[in-house]
């Protein structure tokens, strides 16, 4: 493969062990599919690019989160779109390798995508957008009593907010989820989003 990002590669690493094959996987049809295909990181997570963004996928702790850009533009022939898919560009999910359609069915897929990025097709716009979400309340008590770190806060995007509150409350013990507010305080005191580690430009790894 040419054009690879090597905060790809560490993304890959540090992603959950059943993850690892699913993204791998993901990456290598993307690059069979185009072999000029571009990578880069955009919203702490791999995406591929050509002409704009083609597609995209993140590790999560139960599932991988995978889709195109463009999806509601694609003629999605196999049905993957169906459901939530159809409202968000990354929403498939996959658990294992075995979940996923055929390499023939992905390529032409991705075919498809960077071709409507070749002519210029611009993606529909959404009727909806998600809600800012609220902070659990031990986590805005925590940010309260330190002024950086709820500047911080304050002045994330929707995304970059939500990604602090899930993993403070996806914590099942409390003693967990204590510790996550602790580090969350930390990092948003140094300005830094949750995934700041797969981000150069706050000296993570790359």
């Amino acid at each position: 493969m040419k054009n690879t990002d090597p905060r790809i590669d560490t993304y890959i690493e540090n992603a959950p062990e059943f993850a690892r094959p699913i993204m791998t996987k993901v990456r290598k049809l993307f690059h069979r599919a185009y072999p000029d295909i571009g990578e880069t990181i955009k919203w702490s997570s791999p995406t591929f690019e050509h002409k704009g963004i083609v597609g995209g996928m993140g590790a999560f702790k139960k599932h991988v989160s995978f889709g195109f850009w463009k999806s509601k533009a694609m003629s999605d022939p196999e049905n993957l779109f169906e459901g939530k898919a159809k409202a968000s560009p990354f929403s498939i999910k996959w658990t294992s390798v075995k979940e996923m359609p055929s390499d023939k069915v992905l390529v032409a897929y991705i075919k498809e995508a960077v071709k409507l990025n070749e002519d210029g097709v611009k993606a529909p716009a959404s009727k909806t957008k998600k809600p800012v979400p609220k902070a659990p309340p031990e986590l805005m008590a925590a940010l309260e009593k330190n002024k950086q770190a709820l500047k911080t806060f304050e002045a994330f995007s929707p995304s970059a907010k939500r990604e602090y509150c899930e993993w403070v409350s996806d914590a099942k013990r409390e003693a967990t989820r204590d510790k996550r507010i602790v580090q969350a305080i930390e990092w948003m005191a140094e300005g830094k989003p949750r995934n700041w580690k797969y981000m150069k430009k706050f000296g993570g790894k790359c």
